[in-house]
C-alpha cells in the first residue's frame, strides 16, 4: 500500500505519456515537448510554494493575486528603472506580500483558507488601484529585454522560464527534504501542538512558508508578464486553485505533514499533459475540467483510503 501511495502518481504519468505517444504523431516531437515544459512553468512555480504551505498544514489562496500584483509592479518598475530592477522588484514584491499574508494568518488565528481567500480579494483590489484598472506595458525599447525570460536557450530550445522552474523546484526540494527548516515544516503540518511542545516556533515557520509561496508567485507573475509583454489586475485569476489541484493530484496530503515538491511537479505535468492531449487530439476542451476534477477527487479519496488502511 505504501508503494502505491508513494509511486502510483508516477505510474499514472507514465501511462498518460504512453497513451499520448501511441495516439498522436506529434506528441513526441521536439517542438511539442519544449512547449509542454514551457506551459507547465507558471503553475509549476505556484505549486512549489503551495507544496511548502500544504505540507505545513496551511493553504495560500492569495498566491494568484500576489502573482498579479507582482507582475504589475515588475512592469511599472521596469518602465522607470530598467529590466533588471523590474525583475528584482517582481520577485521581492511577491516575497513581501507572502510574508504579510503569513503574518495576517498567524496573528489573526483565522484558518488560512478563509484568511488567504479574503486577502486575495484585497490584493486584487490593490492591483486595480496601482494600475487604475488599465493594462500596463514596458516601454517599447525595453520590450525585447523584458521578455528574455521566455526566450529559448541553447539547451535544445528549452526556454529560460523552464530553467527557472527547474532551479526553483530544486531549491524547494532541498529546503523541504534536507534542512532543519524542512523538518520543522513537516512537524508543524503533522501535529502543530506536538511541534510547539518540542520547541518549534510554529508561527515563524508558517510565516516562512507563506513568504516562500509569495516569492514563487512573484516569479510566476514575472514569467506571465514577460510572455504577454504586459500586466493587468486580472492576470493569473484562479491559478491558485490549479496549483492546489496539482499538489493534491501529485500525492501531497491535504491534511499536512506529508508531501514532496517532486509530487507537485508530477501533478503539474499530469494536468499539462491532459491539456496538451486535448489540443493534439482535437477533443472538446469542455470535458477537460470534468476529467481534471474527477482525477483530483480520485486522488484525495485514494489517499484517505490508504491512510485508514495504514492505521
Amino acid at each position: 500500500m505504501r508503494t502505491l501511495r508513494d509511486h502510483g502518481v508516477v505510474v499514472a504519468l507514465a501511462a498518460l505519456v504512453l497513451a499520448l505517444s501511441l495516439s498522436t504523431d506529434t506528441f513526441l516531437t521536439k517542438g511539442n515537448l519544449v512547449n509542454l515544459l514551457d506551459q507547465a512553468v507558471v503553475v509549476g512555480l505556484l505549486a512549489c510554494g503551495m507544496t511548502l504551505c500544504v505540507v505545513c498544514g496551511v493553504f495560500d489562496l492569495a498566491c494568484g493575486a500576489v502573482l498579479a500584483v507582482s507582475a504589475v509592479v515588475a512592469v511599472i518598475v521596469t518602465r522607470s528603472a530598467g529590466v533588471p530592477a523590474g525583475y528584482a522588484a517582481g520577485v521581492a514584491t511577491g516575497a513581501l506580500m507572502g510574508t504579510a499574508t503569513g503574518l495576517a494568518v498567524v496573528l489573526s488565528r483565522v484558518h488560512s483558507f478563509i484568511a488567504t481567500l479574503a486577502l486575495s480579494i484585497v490584493y486584487r483590489g490593490l492591483a486595480v488601484v496601482i494600475t487604475g484598472g488599465a493594462i500596463v506595458y514596458p516601454r517599447a525599447a525595453q520590450l525585447d529585454a523584458f521578455q528574455m525570460i521566455g526566450w529559448p536557450t541553447a539547451l535544445g530550445g528549452i526556454t529560460a522560464a523552464t530553467l527557472v522552474l527547474a532551479g526553483v523546484a530544486a531549491a524547494a526540494t532541498v529546503l523541504l527534504s534536507a534542512t532543519a527548516f524542512g523538518r520543522s515544516v513537516h512537524a508543524v503540518g503533522g501535529n502543530p501542538e506536538a511541534a510547539r511542545l518540542s520547541g518549534i516556533r510554529t508561527g515563524p515557520v508558517r510565516v516562512a512558508v507563506f513568504a516562500a509561496s509569495g516569492a514563487c508567485a512573484g516569479t510566476a507573475g514575472l514569467v506571465m508578464a514577460a510572455r504577454g509583454g504586459s500586466a493587468q489586475p486580472g492576470i493569473g485569476n484562479l491559478l491558485e486553485l490549479t496549483a492546489i489541484a496539482a499538489v493534491v493530484l501529485g500525492g501531497t496530503s491535504i491534511l499536512g505533514g506529508e508531501g514532496a515538491v517532486w509530487r507537485g511537479m508530477v501533478g503539474v505535468l499530469i494536468l499539462t499533459l491532459i491539456s496538451n492531449g486535448f489540443n493534439l487530439l482535437g477533443w472538446n476542451p469542455t470535458y477537460k475540467q470534468v476529467i481534471e476534477g474527477l482525477l483530483i477527487l480520485s486522488a484525495v479519496t485514494l489517499d484517505q483510503a490508504l491512510r485508514r488502511r495504514e492505521t
